[in-house]
């Protein structure tokens, strides 16, 4: 089902959309819209993005395949019991992040303020565009039609007066839907929701919640705050009261890094061989690496996560003299850590995971070179690999290491669980 949603019928063009300046726009099952839009022959089958063995997670799900109960995050054996019918697809994370780019610079191209939430959702503010571009129901369209136009996807669009609001808009009317909620029905569209709908209520809240007959957001709006802060604590009463009665003050808030970016791999069966563990290191630096630079970060810290054959997870940081987006410095950081983390040389491990955090933007620093050291030998070669990958796909060209074992067929992986 397509089209614009309202709260309420109106006449004329539609609902009051007056100060409803910020739009949460949400795409439909991105990873596995893509790949469906890249293979056709998938069209209106169940997709499901994840691991091919049993051991990852589900990355992404067609409309088809969530029909059966199969979600994001889900472990990929549950999504396999619940729809045996399911086409697997092995994730391809750079196809992911350069279609995000675009669509986030189409964004931009209607306004600055832009505040993405991950690689398939944002908030916009567009008060600044509306006598350029119309009211914001308008945008909402052009952004939609857009997108559907320029990249043959879809996506879902909130329109409201506040960014919690505009987001619940967005996802009540999936998939491929828009839906405005004018500033003097907030409450009208908020009470009837469940409690779940509220940020912050998780599976435990809502069990104090509904001890005390709380079901609904109408229910929380109509308890005293000093009732909530009571059984909930000072500042999650505070905050659920606010939200049940539409209040969000916060601003869209543009130009705001990822508080970290990386790569994490759970492997099909433990291993313990510390080769296979370095080279998977390598694979995730390299992709951190590849993120860093498409976002135009540099990161400070390296951090190595090892999870252990008994789930017990070790990470192990290390800040660096300057930050980088070089893969080798990454790497050769991430074995330093992997070999100073304590654990026993013939550890099982169950998954590895490479990130950088403290993340600036790239030209916000310069490089301080050793009396005759090549500058940026190795950027300069990892840049004109991305420009390769982003011309002829990814994995076009490999370190040796990774050519030679992907050829003896690879190294007994899940799922990408980053």
């Amino acid at each position: 089902m397509t089209g614009d949603r309202a709260v309420t019928p109106a006449a004329g063009d539609g609902p009051d959309d007056t100060g409803c300046h910020i739009l949460h726009v949400d795409m439909d099952a991105f990873y596995a819209s893509v790949e469906v839009r890249d293979q056709p022959g998938l069209a209106g089958k169940p997709v499901i993005v994840g691991a091919v063995g049993g051991r990852g997670v589900v990355l992404s799900a067609s409309y088809e395949a969530r029909a059966f109960g199969v979600r994001s995050a889900m472990p990929v054996s549950r999504a396999r019991r619940l729809c045996p019918q399911a086409l697997f697809v092995p994730p391809r994370h750079r196809v992911y992040a350069a279609v995000s780019r675009e669509i986030m610079t189409l964004f931009r191209e209607v306004t600055p303020e832009v505040e993405p939430l991950s690689l398939d959702e944002a908030f916009l503010d567009v008060s600044g565009a509306l006598r350029r571009l119309g009211p914001p129901a308008a945008i909402a369209r052009l952004i939609r039609a857009s997108v559907r136009e320029q990249y043959n996807l879809t996506c879902s669009v909130g329109v409201a007066t506040t960014k919690f609001v505009a987001k619940l808009a967005s996802t009540i009317s999936k998939p491929d839907g828009m839906r405005v909620v004018p500033g003097a029905e907030v409450l009208e569209f908020l009470h009837p929701l469940p409690v779940a709908a509220l940020w912050g209520v998780g599976d435990k809240t809502g069990e104090v919640l509904a001890r005390f007959g709380l079901r609904t957001v109408g229910d929380i709006a109509r308890t005293p705050a000093a009732t909530l802060q009571r059984e909930l604590g000072t500042a999650a009463g505070a905050h659920l009261a606010a939200l049940a009665w539409g209040r969000d003050p916060r601003p869209v808030t543009s130009r705001v890094p990822d508080k970290s970016i990386g790569a994490e791999e759970t492997f099909a069966t433990d291993v313990d061989d510390p080769v296979v563990i370095r080279r998977e290191l390598l694979r995730l630096s390299e992709r951190t690496a590849r993120g860093l630079r498409a976002g135009a970060w540099l990161g400070r810290t390296v951090v190595v996560k090892l999870r252990l054959a008994n789930f017990k997870t070790i990470t192990r940081s290390r800040t660096l003299p300057e930050p980088t987006d070089v893969a080798q410095v990454i790497y050769r950081t991430a074995c330093a850590l992997y070999a100073g983390s304590g654990l026993d040389a013939r550890a099982r491990l169950r998954l590895v995971g490479v990130r950088a955090t403290g993340l600036i933007p790239a030209g916000a620093t310069a490089t301080q070179l050793a009396l005759g050291e090549e500058p940026e030998s190795w950027r300069d070669a990892e840049q004109a690999v991305d420009k390769i990958a982003g011309r002829f796909g990814p994995g076009t060209v490999r370190p040796a290491v990774l050519v030679r074992e992907a050829e003896r067929g690879g190294p007994p992986r899940g799922g990408d669980s980053a």
